[in-house]
């Protein structure tokens, strides 16, 4: 037997033993969604996982002695790129939501026929937008604004992928659409402004930054709620995914309200003046926490002078 057949079937036993383990822990998996790019093992989300955490831990180490990167034609296309897909998922899952007659209390993964598809199909993308914002991460190491790179932001970010893989292969429709179509919504808003704020005579006139985090913490407070009717009105939806859903979102709105706290109230944001200088995204700062009060993962990193970029 060759090195190459070996290792395939190495590899095959090692999924069928990573499927066993989650069927015996999570229960059968969904079957609409076989075959479907991504979703049929977890090993290259891990895989993909694994290595945005490396470049998060190595990036800053290999930038550190060169000049950052300003990437400002990119960065508005990309922004303006997950804007349109963002609405677009809202767009279609507020759609499909209604075409399904999806009860907002509780509903099951398999009691609205077509529109179910619908859903999924609009999740999948859902899942693959997570796979896509890694870039954000990637921008910030690019062009060397390290303090953004905090726990919460890689937290959120290499959180959420891992996580819809599993919703995606388990409960890829029904109750699962609540948080995904807030949070689209939420990302129209957050994306265009990114994307504006990229423009260095737009600037001046993005007031709104404050609003958007504070639609990201209603936003999972929402999801809280809306999750919680389906445990106090259970349905078919598995009670498991719906008790994790709850204890993730407050997860984020502990970091979240604390970022919100170090960012706007006035002792936090004098301490932050100089070192900010309002960028997010390689632009503009305190949105989808990307500053709070954890320390950087990149501390030893000199101080520069600001770009004018």
């Amino acid at each position: 037997m060759g090195l190459e057949p070996m290792n395939r079937f190495k590899m095959e036993n090692f999924d069928a033993s990573l499927s066993t383990y989650f069927k015996a822990l999570l229960g059968p998996r969904d079957t609409r969604v076989k075959g479907w790019f991504l979703l049929d093992n977890y090993i290259p989300t891990f895989i993909c996982s694994v290595i945005y955490l490396l470049i998060v831990w190595l990036g800053p180490k290999y930038m550190k002695n060169r000049q950052p990167f300003s990437c400002r034609g990119i960065l508005v296309v990309y922004n303006l790129g997950l804007t349109l897909l963002s609405l677009y998922m809202f767009c279609e899952l507020v759609t499909g939501v209604w075409e399904g007659r999806y009860n907002f209390f509780c509903q099951g993964t398999r009691s609205a026929g077509e529109a179910d598809m619908k859903i999924i199909r609009v999740l999948w993308w859902y899942y693959f937008s997570k796979l896509i914002e890694f870039m954000d991460t990637f921008f910030f190491i690019l062009r060397k604004n390290n303090h953004q790179i905090t726990v919460l932001h890689v937290y959120h970010h290499a959180s959420m992928l891992n996580i819809w893989w599993f919703v995606m292969n388990w409960v890829p429709c029904g109750h699962s659409y609540f948080g995904a179509t807030l949070n689209s919504f939420i990302h129209v808003l957050m994306y265009s402004y990114y994307g504006l704020s990229s423009v260095p005579s737009m600037r001046p006139y993005l007031w709104w930054k404050k609003y958007i985090t504070q639609g990201q913490l209603l936003q999972f407070v929402l999801t809280i709620v809306q999750t919680s009717c389906g445990v106090i009105w259970p349905c078919s939806f598995p009670l498991g995914w719906l008790y994790f859903q709850i204890g993730y979102m407050i997860s984020l709105i502990a970091f979240f309200t604390n970022f919100y706290i170090q960012t706007y109230n006035k002792k936090g944001a004098s301490r932050r003046k100089e070192h900010l200088k309002d960028h997010q995204n390689g632009s503009v700062a305190a949105v989808n926490g990307h500053t709070n009060s954890f320390s950087s993962l990149e501390n030893n990193v000199k101080p520069r002078k600001q770009r004018k970029d």
